[in-house]
């Protein structure tokens, strides 16, 4: 089959939904991978994440990492039956859309559209404050990793609207540099710390600076350092974004998204083994603002720290990019169904070969404001990375429900991913899994200023949507290029299998 034939496959597939092909479909196999992977970025989520674990849980606290990358493996799964079903750009927005009803699939739009757009700062926000100023001797100020995280937003912004390809281009690389550069500095770490007799490896099992006393209990710290893994496995779902923008996106999507939450997990696992084992000075360590940059210059010294801090500021401009075209992704696609206000605009796509450019302009003010927002806050890193936990965990669970009363209803089209006889226990084992994450998030104190922010983004959600009601009641009644339930059932047979991709 030749790669028009493929095309315009993929474009029929489009057009059964009412819509025409706006992008050029330029991302395959490795592609979409790459997409999903350098969102979820173990290398962003550990160097943010890992003080905060030390702080709560201790070194002991990294072996909370297995139970996230089983629960996450189970969301992925049913988000890879979802995305083969409705290949389209906008994900949850559109697959409830269509499932369910209209104001189901506006309601996960805009849970989306609040996630993306606060972890976009999130990433951003630490890539400033624990690479890129570590990297170049800067001391930290609320003031300075505000102006630097503004300046990294309009770096992102401008590159995703100038070409798709350049994005592609950037982000692969970015994503070969940090699988060769965490595997790498995995070996080294224990090689060298090995060698100079610096590890020790009872800090496996070790507490730290935490107390033992009621360690495995009720909220404890061994449940709080669950956010360690929590906020790294996230946004797998973004390769779904950009099905309008992949080849055979029926099957390559799927795949894509499970391999990276795999990948991920078992390159993290072995990262964050080596970092522990490294410590030799575990107060030390547990009281710095960038305790993995430590942990690198004592074992390694300072020239090998700076050449890692480099990468590191690649991996995470690269994660922070594919963040920020997901969202232009998002807008742009609720926009085309005209449910945002504004529609006119963030639904323009002025070339094929870039992204939607008002759309992506939107997504990066309205980082550059929460940047401006927090920028005198001092614990600004923290509360943006609780609330980039909370949202998606909220956004996985309603989507897994969903799933559970809609999509069953409609069988599996030949070929396509499916889950197949491994459909209900795939379904139980995610809504324990984001059961028991939601209550880590919802019941400690300690996170209150994050649910502060959720809450007030679906405040927000709610004048929003009530304003979209009056302006625009047609399409807030009407399926946009109604023919969701023809292409979900059309040519469609049951599936027997396990998990499976045609």
């Amino acid at each position: 089959m030749t790669v028009a034939t493929l095309t315009h496959d993929d474009d029929a597939q489009l057009d059964r939904y009412g819509y025409r092909q706006q992008f050029v479909r330029s991302l395959r196999h490795f592609e979409s991978f790459a997409v999903a992977f350098s969102f979820i970025s173990i290398t962003t989520g550990i160097f943010t994440t890992f003080a905060f674990v030390l702080g709560t849980g201790g070194p002991r606290g990294i072996w909370t990492w297995p139970i996230v990358i089983v629960g996450q493996t189970l969301v992925a799964l049913v988000y890879g039956a979802l995305a083969a079903r409705v290949p389209l750009s906008g994900y949850s927005y559109q697959w409830a859309s269509r499932l369910a009803n209209v104001h189901v699939g506006w309601w996960l739009g805009w849970m989306s559209f609040a996630f993306l757009s606060i972890v976009t700062v999130s990433v951003d926000y630490g890539l400033v404050q624990v690479a890129f100023q570590p990297l170049i001797g800067e001391a930290y100020t609320p003031t300075s990793a505000a102006l630097e995280t503004l300046v990294v937003l309009a770096l992102q912004a401008a590159l995703i609207i100038a070409s798709t390809r350049a994005t592609t281009r950037v982000n692969n690389a970015a994503v070969a540099t940090e699988v060769i550069g965490i595997v790498g500095l995995t070996v080294l770490l224990i090689v060298v710390a090995a060698i100079r007799s610096l590890g020790h490896w009872s800090n496996l099992g070790s507490t730290g600076i935490v107390s033992p006393v009621g360690y495995y209990g009720w909220l404890g710290p061994f449940m709080l350092a669950t956010l360690l893994g929590a906020y790294t496995i996230v946004g797998f779902e973004s390769a779904s974004n950009l099905a309008e923008e992949t080849f055979e996106p029926h099957k390559t999507v799927p795949r894509a998204m499970v391999r990276a939450v795999v990948v991920s997990g078992v390159v993290g696992m072995a990262f964050l083994i080596a970092l522990v084992y490294a410590i030799n000075d575990i107060p030390a360590v547990s009281h710095s603002a960038a305790p993995v940059a430590l942990i690198v210059q004592d074992v390694l010294g300072g020239f090998v720290q700076k050449i890692f801090l480099i990468f590191v500021c690649v991996s995470i401009f690269a994660c922070g990019m594919v963040i920020m075209v997901t969202n232009g992704r998002l807008i742009w696609s609720m926009s085309r169904d005209r449910r945002l206000p504004g529609y006119q605009l963030w639904r323009q796509v002025p070339r094929a070969t870039g992204g939607p450019t008002w759309a992506t302009i939107l997504a990066a003010v309205l980082g550059a404001a929460i940047t401006l927002v927090l920028r005198t806050h001092t614990s600004a890193l923290i509360t943006l990375f609780t609330a980039s936990t909370i949202m998606p965990a909220l956004l996985y669970a309603s989507t897994v429900v969903m799933y559970i009363f809609t999509a069953r209803r409609h069988r599996a089209i030949a070929g396509h991913f499916s889950l197949g006889r491994w459909e209900i226990p795939v379904i139980a084992g995610a809504l324990i899994w984001l059961a028991y994450e939601l209550i880590i998030l919802i019941g400690p104190h300690e996170f209150r200023d994050a649910q502060y922010y959720v809450l007030g983004a679906l405040g927000v959600g709610l004048l929003v949507y009530i304003g979209q009601w009056i302006l625009e009641p047609g399409a807030m009644r009407v399926e946009e290029g109604a023919h969701g339930a023809e292409a979900l059932s059309d040519t469609a047979a049951p599936s027997t299998g396990g998990p499976t991709a045609g």
